[in-house]
């Protein structure tokens, strides 16, 4: 939290850190609704979606809800949903769960195929002809807040610092952007939105959150195998029974195939790789035979979060909200977020821009929660309330089958019979020392369906000047060796998907070193070390991935 200091200051009416659906929506809403309000939208990455990772099958009823003709317009989303189909797989076996026993709540209506990347640049377009400004390469390392009073507005990075944090030639300050409403829509564990849960003791009466990793790789298949709008989830291989998470295997268009494995991070043994899952998970008959012939296009990762219903923060802070994944409304269990993170902007945006007109800033909005909460996003996420901790609990086949029950007893008689399960311990903490655990092998990686992080990394097209200062801080930089070295064997280098850690040696000591320019932005260090020793923050505007189609 900083003031302006000696920075350039500019003004606005609504700042909006993140241009994704839930920033966008926000910033749409605002505009037909307001015409006169000015709203500007900051975004880290080079160009719009180039840091948007997702599925994904979208349920269309957010964006109906924001532009009910996006069919119409031409949004860029892909094939509809044909089948929706649940799979449980042993090493070898593929076992699709009967339609008929799915609880409502894991079945979507009308879903569509996107490319959440595509999707956003297509929002930023409809943003900007209604007269949003937004600015890429815009990083927001700060809000602006006098003391203990409230935000008004935010800090953007500065560009061009060397890695000891000294101007380079062509340096630029980054400014100060005041604003009479601030809204954080950075997604999963965003930087502001982890600092300002923080500082307004924000999650005082939810659980901790929860956390994913997600992996996806877009795959072009051979057209006999290509199925549009064929759409399947994955339970059991290659993830234990005490490790949750499932794979999906999506059915884009032009022979595309979205694939991907989600693997939860409350995850107990620390030499459980999640990038390797994933390659073990392409072995599988059910997944081998699918990209047989076929070609990888793209590689990404992405943290998105899992704690569902007990884990949503407080959404206001006085000065501003959180909205989206910032505040956690991903359902978990159907593995849809986009509806409801386009939801929870147009709620905030509604009182927002009453706010405004009405003359007012820098307050505490006190409609909003319930203006967010009541646009569908409650009633659809406390109907799933338990599955998550019911499979952290009890294990993938139990917990699955525990939560299934939970999910039919609240569709069918409004009330669950385990009333609503809560937690105390955050992800990082759930680690077991290394001497406790079997210690997981993997296998070489094969270059036609299974890979290794350099070659991964490299779809990612990630554009970072290594001469700048190193956004992974550690606190301490001798825990990884002292401490985690000796009780966990330093998950670092197997939980990060990019390559990012590298345990070394030099003469007889070993070394830990951070390889920045690798980093994905999944944020997976920040929410996984268990000596909660690592921090992440956005690097220099325009750093990172630059996805594409993802």
């Amino acid at each position: 939290m900083a003031d302006a200091g000696d920075r350039e200051t500019l003004s606005t009416d609504v700042v909006i850190v993140g241009a994704g659906p839930a920033g966008l929506a926000a910033a749409i809403r605002l505009k037909q609704r307001h015409p006169h309000i000015a709203v500007t939208v900051v975004e880290k990455a080079a160009e719009l979606g180039g840091h948007i990772l997702s599925g994904a099958v979208m349920d269309p009823v957010g964006l109906d809800a924001l532009i009910p003709d996006w069919r119409l317009k031409g949004a860029p989303t892909g094939p509809e949903v044909t089948t929706d189909t649940y799979h449980f797989l042993t090493a070898k076996g593929d076992f699709a769960f009967p339609h008929a026993l799915l609880p409502p709540q894991m079945k979507t209506r009308n879903g569509v195929i996107v490319s959440l990347g595509n999707l956003v640049r297509w929002l930023g377009e409809e943003a900007t002809a209604l007269g949003v400004d937004i600015f890429p390469m815009t990083a927001a390392v700060d809000v602006l807040r006098d003391g203990d009073g409230p935000v008004r507005g935010i800090i953007t990075g500065d560009l061009g610092l060397d890695r000891n944090g000294q101007p380079n030639p062509g340096h630029a300050s980054g400014i100060a952007l005041e604003a009479k409403y601030t809204l954080i829509a950075e997604g999963a564990r965003g930087s502001l939105a982890k600092h300002l849960i923080g500082a307004f003791d924000l999650a005082r009466e939810s659980s901790p959150q929860k956390f994913g990793l997600g992996i996806k790789e877009i795959w072009e298949i051979p057209v006999d195998r290509h199925h549009p709008g064929e759409v399947d989830h994955y339970l059991g291989f290659p993830l234990d029974r005490t490790t949750a998470g499932g794979g999906f295997a999506y059915h884009a268009e032009d022979r595309k195939l979205y694939l991907g494995l989600v693997v939860h991070l409350d995850y107990q043994n620390p030499t459980l790789s999640p990038f390797d899952e994933f390659q073990r998970f392409k072995t599988h008959p059910a997944i081998a035979r699918l990209i047989e012939g076929g070609t990888r296009i793209s590689y990404g990762a992405r943290s998105l979060t899992a704690g569902g219903w007990q884990a949503i923060p407080d959404l206001v802070f006085d000065g501003g909200a959180l909205i989206g994944c910032a505040a956690g409304f991903m359902n978990a269990p159907r593995l849809k977020a986009i509806h409801n993170a386009i939801l929870s902007g147009i709620g905030a945006a509604d009182c927002v821009g009453e706010a405004v007109a009405a003359g007012r800033a820098h307050d505490h909005l006190d409609t909003l929660q319930h203006s967010v909460l009541a646009s569908g996003i409650e009633r659809e996420l406390k109907s799933v309330r338990n599955l998550k901790p019911l499979w952290s609990r009890f294990g993938t086949l139990p917990g699955a089958f525990l939560g299934g029950l939970d999910m039919w007893s609240i569709a069918l008689f409004g009330r669950s019979p385990f009333g609503t399960l809560s937690w105390t311990t955050k992800d990082a903490d759930r680690l077991q020392p290394l001497a406790s655990v079997q210690p997981k092998r993997y296998a070489r990686p094969d270059g036609r369906t299974t890979f290794d992080r350099a070659s991964s990394v490299f779809l990612s097209a990630i554009t970072h000047d290594e001469d700048q200062p190193v956004h992974l801080r550690l606190a301490d930089p001798t825990i990884p060796v002292r401490e985690n070295l000796p009780r966990y064997g330093e998950p670092a280098p197997l939980y990060c998907p990019a390559g990012v850690y590298e345990l070394a040696r030099e003469g007889d000591a070993p070394v830990f070193r951070i390889h920045a320019a690798n980093c994905v932005h999944c944020k997976t260090c920040d929410i996984k070390d268990p000596a909660h020793n690592i921090t992440w923050v956005p690097p220099e505007g325009g750093s990172g991935p630059n996805y594409s189609g993802m």
